[in-house]
């Protein structure tokens, strides 16, 4: 709740033209955190910094940022106020991912935790129980070459 204070603070200096550095020491806050207040308050106004709501962005939209910054030249603060992006960090990101691996980087990802891998189908009982016997064989094969392995360290052990 104290964060939110200080940015409704940031937003109203920053309505009565304080810079950045100015704000930061007033309220006792770090400058890069009031840099990024600056930025949002900048792109979006002050409805948009005190609002706390994360925004998603579409790919054309990531797009059209990177390639603003990457082959126009434009500044960040430029970009984020014509296309109403409210995080300079969000922005940045897209620009290093868009450099690295090109639009497909951009592309949507999927949400939520990834499905676990589920059992095999067998398409008959007779497919499940071979796959069975081959995976106790498999065990078997393990537990042999353990036991063989045990045993070579006992022998070097009493040969000492």
């Amino acid at each position: 709740m104290k964060h939110k204070g200080l940015i409704d603070e940031a937003a109203d200096l920053f309505e009565e033209g304080y810079g950045r550095e100015a704000v930061a020491a007033r309220l006792g806050v770090n400058d890069g955190t009031v840099r990024n207040w600056e930025y949002a308050y900048r792109a979006l106004g002050k409805e948009a910094l005190l609002n706390g709501k994360r925004l998603s962005y579409s790919q054309d939209l990531k797009l059209e940022a990177a390639r603003m910054f990457l082959d126009d030249g434009m500044t960040k603060s430029r970009i984020m106020e014509e296309l109403g992006i409210k995080s300079k960090s969000a922005l940045e990101r897209w620009i290093r991912e868009y450099r690295t691996a090109g639009a497909a980087a951009l592309e949507p990802k999927p949400g939520g935790r990834r499905p676990k891998p589920g059992k095999p189908a067998y398409a008959t009982r007779e497919e499940e129980l071979e796959a069975r016997v081959r995976e106790l064989e498999l065990e078997n094969e393990i537990l042999k070459r353990i036991s063989a392995l045990a045993d070579e360290i006992e022998q070097r052990r009493r040969s000492r």
